[in-house]
């Protein structure tokens, strides 16, 4: 994700020269202010040099293809100074929340009244667009809000991502975003994915506690232990089941990490590319119910590997050949592109053999290839934002799916360890 090919003019940068200086001198409420009055409203600013740039970035030729850029990095002006400030990370969604207001002033009798309409309905157009959508998804997540509710299930998914940072560089930048952006997101998708896993293990030890607890009071030895919360959106016997298959034994006695290192070193012999496609085959297979794969979905599998670059087969496997295949294998399984969103085989999957089953082939797949774990985070992206209107209720299967993959990331690519339930 890298900022585009674009001429920045002088008039631009003095709108984020401005906006540098003012950021420093200035408190966020002030801030918001300043910036309603000069991108919102559009009357009465009082910087005149400020106001002469901005009319001629409005009316420039470019203007409807290129101001949404503009007004994408002077959000990021701001955003990307308070998110360093722990204190004003919370004006953040408040910035965001100005392109919902209506102006106020009316456009009658001021000489300006032809900039200040053509300003008006750019950022009307701005919230059509993927910065803006970008802006919105952030400001949710950096919004605490309380998301056990009487009509929760009313509600869009696309209030819930704040809960999947693994979404957050897919789903909060945009393709103007600068280094810098991509920082901020980074930085606030490390906080809270940090904080998840603090919160799993804690729950976790708590169970492990509980349970201790029971046993002795069933010898009259009562203890105290408090409650701690359960951090996804899984039922507490869901959630037990989950991380018991992602960090516990699944297959002759072999966590999905050993299978991954067994795979892996047998592929090493592997003769050619073909012959690791077959291997690649049981592999997969091996997790799949027997009676499921036979309808239809082993075949299926069974093409897609053959469909793999052909013309390679005879060739020995390399890093080329491994990360290419382990990637169009999660297209295959999960979706291919925004463009074709199409999902069969994933519902299906989910349908049949449930929403850990279905996580752990995924799983399987991306331990043997760590290169292609923001290949599956994209895949969830994609389906995320086909969603992302949706109330929740009618899509509780994705959501099952989006906590079962933060579940097992999280085992296996974070700080946690939680071995010791198993």
């Amino acid at each position: 994700m890298g900022s585009i090919n674009r001429q920045i003019s002088q008039d631009e940068q003095t709108l984020y020269d401005h906006l540098l200086y003012w950021v420093e001198l200035e408190s966020p409420e002030e801030l918001i202010k300043r910036f309603y009055v000069l991108f919102i409203n559009g009357i009465g600013y009082s910087d005149p040099e400020v106001v002469s740039a901005l009319d001629r970035v409005i009316t420039s030729r470019t203007a409807s293809q290129e101001f949404r850029y503009v007004l994408n990095r002077c959000c990021h002006i701001l955003i990307n100074r308070w998110q360093a400030r722990g204190q004003s990370q919370l004006m953040i969604p408040r910035l965001i929340g100005l392109f919902e207001a209506v102006p106020h002033a009316p456009l009658s009798n001021i000489a300006r009244s032809r900039s200040v309409r053509r300003l008006r309905e750019l950022v009307h157009l701005f919230r059509e667009t993927e910065q803006y959508l970008t802006l919105r998804r952030l400001a949710q997540v950096l919004t605490q809000a309380a998301e056990v509710h009487a009509n929760s299930g009313q509600r869009p998914l696309g209030t819930l991502i704040r809960r999947y940072p693994y979404l957050y560089e897919h789903c909060l930048l945009s393709e103007d975003s600068t280094q810098e952006q991509q920082h901020t997101i980074r930085k606030i998708q490390g906080e809270l994915q940090r904080q998840f896993e603090i919160d799993l293990s804690q729950y976790m030890t708590y169970q492990v506690r509980r349970s201790q607890v029971d046993s002795h009071s069933a010898t009259g030895e009562p203890r105290l232990v408090y409650p701690v919360q359960n951090p996804t959106l899984l039922g507490d016997q869901d959630l037990d089941q989950a991380i018991r298959h992602y960090v516990g034994r699944v297959e002759g006695g072999s966590t999905y990490r050993d299978l991954a290192f067994s795979f892996l070193a047998h592929s090493s012999y592997a003769p050619s590319y073909r012959a690791f496609k077959d291997d690649l085959y049981e592999y997969i297979t091996a997790s799949v119910d027997s009676e499921y794969g036979k309808r239809q979905f082993n075949q299926q599998l069974h093409n897609q590997l053959k469909s793999i670059l052909p013309d390679s087969e005879a060739q020995p496997l390399n890093d080329f050949l491994l990360v290419r295949t382990c990637s169009q294998l999660l297209n295959f399984l999960v979706v291919d592109s925004p463009q074709h969103p199409e999902h069969f085989i994933f519902i299906d999957l989910i349908n049949n053999l449930g929403p850990v089953l279905t996580t752990g082939l995924l799983l399987k797949i991306v331990l043997l290839c760590r290169r292609v774990k923001p290949t599956l985070e994209r895949r969830f992206s994609i389906l995320f934002n086909h969603y992302e209107a949706y109330q929740r209720e009618a899509v509780q299967w994705f959501i099952n799916a989006l906590e079962n993959l933060n579940v097992a990331l999280s085992t296996h690519f974070g700080g946690l360890d939680l071995s010791f339930i198993c």
